[in-house]
C-alpha cells in the first residue's frame, strides 16, 4: 500500500528550544492518527510541518512521496490543514467564503455548487449560508473551518482542535465526518485534548510530550503493549463460584467476580485469546460471553506519566 504521509527524522528548532524531536511515522490510505499531548508538546508545530508551512531545522516530510517543502507545487491541494482558530474574511456571507475557497483551488460552476451544498449540509451550517462570517459563533467558525479545509477533497487532513467550541450534536457530527473521511481512503491526523473522541475512531494514536513521542501504536495494541498482560471478561451460566477453576488455569491472575461475570488477567493477543478461550471450554465452563478490555485512553495516557492533557 503506498504510504500518504511520511515523517523522517522531523526536527524543529526556536534558537534553543526544541519544539519538534526527531519524529519518525508513516500513513497509509485510510489510517487515522490522534495525537495527544500537553501544552507546548510540539503537536501544532508538527501539523504545520506535514502541511508545508513551518520549515523543519532538519528531515522531512513527504506527501504522497512529495517532499512538502523542495516539491510544494506538487503538494498543493493534495493536504488540507484546519488550524485552532484559523482566521476568515469577516464581511463575507458563509457561502460567499466557501466560493472564494472553491475558486482558490480550482473549482468552478456545477462542481462548486455541489461541494459547497455538501459540506454546508455535513456541518449543519446549510440554514447560516447567507450569514456573515462575523455574525457567527465560536462552533459555527469552527464548522466552517472543517468545511473550508475538506471542500477541495485533499488526500491528506490535519485537523487543529477541530473540536474546539463545538456543542455535543457538533461534536458527534464532527466524528461522523472524520471517520467517513478515513473510509474514503484519506489519511487523516487529530490532535484534540477531549480523548473520548480520539478514541472512538482513531485508527492509531501517538502520545508526544516535548517535541518526541513517547507511544505510537495502533488503538488496539497501545494499552498493554508494555506488559503483555490484558483483561478478559466473561460470563459464566449457573449459580456456582468459579473462581478456583479460574485460578487453576495456567497464567490466568487477578480474577474479580461480579456475581456471573469474571474479569480475568492474560497474555495478550488472539491467539493468547483462543488458548485461554478453548481452556475454559474444556473445563466444561458454561461461557456465555468472552471479550478483552481495553484500557481507555485517558488512562494509557495517565501511565505514560504526562503531566496534563492540555
Amino acid at each position: 500500500m503506498s504510504l500518504l504521509v511520511e515523517a523522517n527524522d522531523i526536527r524543529v528548532e526556536f534558537g534553543k528550544l526544541i519544539a519538534v524531536d526527531d519524529v519518525n511515522f508513516t500513513m497509509s490510505a485510510g489510517d487515522l492518527l490522534g495525537l495527544i499531548g500537553p501544552n507546548g508538546a510540539g503537536k501544532t508545530t508538527l501539523l504545520r510541518v506535514l502541511a508545508g508551512l513551518q520549515s523543519p531545522t532538519s528531515g522531512s516530510a513527504k506527501i504522497l512521496g512529495y517532499d512538502v517543502r523542495d516539491e510544494s507545487h506538487r503538494v498543493r491541494g493534495q493536504v488540507g490543514f484546519a488550524a485552532d482558530s484559523p482566521p476568515a474574511y469577516e464581511e463575507m456571507t458563509v457561502e460567499q467564503f466557501l466560493c472564494f475557497i472553491a475558486d482558490l483551488n480550482g473549482i468552478h460552476g456545477t462542481e462548486a455548487e455541489e461541494r459547497i451544498d455538501y459540506w454546508l449540509d455535513q456541518v449543519w451550517l446549510e440554514d447560516k449560508r447567507e450569514e456573515k462570517v462575523s455574525s457567527l459563533s465560536r462552533g459555527m467558525r469552527q464548522r466552517i473551518t472543517i468545511a473550508q479545509t475538506l471542500l477541495p477533497s485533499p488526500a491528506v487532513v490535519l485537523l487543529d482542535e477541530p473540536s474546539s467550541g463545538l456543542d455535543p450534536a457538533g461534536r458527534i457530527q464532527l466524528r461522523q465526518v472524520i471517520a467517513s473521511l478515513a473510509a474514503q481512503g484519506k489519511a487523516v491526523i487529530v490532535s484534540s485534548h477531549i480523548l473520548a473522541d480520539l478514541e472512538e475512531f482513531c485508527t492509531h494514536i501517538a502520545i508526544i510530550e516535548r517535541g518526541g513521542i513517547l507511544r505510537y501504536s495502533h488503538v488496539d495494541e497501545l494499552s498493554h503493549e508494555d506488559t503483555g498482560r490484558c483483561n478478559y471478561k466473561m460470563k459464566i451460566g449457573g449459580d456456582a463460584d468459579h473462581t478456583q477453576a479460574l485460578m487453576a488455569v495456567e497464567g490466568v491472575s487477578h480474577i474479580l467476580k461480579r456475581g456471573s461475570e469474571y474479569v480475568v488477567q492474560y497474555d495478550i493477543g488472539e491467539e493468547a485469546a483462543a488458548v485461554l478461550l478453548r481452556n475454559l471450554v474444556e473445563m466444561r465452563l458454561a461461557v456465555v460471553s468472552f471479550t478483552k478490555i481495553k484500557d481507555s485512553l485517558e488512562e494509557v495516557y495517565l501511565k505514560t506519566g504526562v503531566r496534563q492533557v492540555d
